[in-house]
C-alpha cells in the first residue's frame, strides 16, 4: 500500500492548478483509488485496495463555508485556478 509520505512527495511538485493531473496520476500509480479532501480544514483522506486508509491532517483553521453557491463566480475562480493563476488557499 502508499503512505503518507509517498502521497506528500507527490504532492510536493504540485505547484499550481496546472500540475494537477500530473499529481493525479502518480497517486493513481502507487494505488490511490479516491482521496476525499475537506475544505473546511483541509484533512485529506486517500482510500486504497481492501479498504486501506491513510489521513493527511488539517492544514488550517476550520473556515466558515457559505451556504449559497455563485456558480459563475466558482467556474471563473476554478478556471483561473486550473491555469496556475491562484494558489490552493486563494482558490478556495
Amino acid at each position: 500500500m502508499f503512505s503518507i509520505e509517498q502521497i506528500q512527495a507527490a504532492h510536493s511538485k504540485v505547484k499550481s492548478g496546472a500540475d494537477f493531473p500530473s499529481y493525479i496520476k502518480e497517486i493513481k500509480e502507487i494505488g490511490v483509488t479516491l482521496y476525499e479532501t475537506y475544505v473546511i480544514d483541509g484533512h485529506t483522506d486517500f482510500h486504497g485496495a481492501d479498504d486501506f486508509k491513510a489521513t493527511i491532517p488539517a492544514k488550517y483553521e476550520a473556515l466558515e463555508i457559505c451556504d449559497t453557491l455563485k456558480l459563475e463566480t466558482f467556474k471563473k475562480e476554478l478556471a483561473a485556478h486550473q491555469q496556475g493563476k491562484t494558489d490552493y488557499l486563494t482558490f478556495i
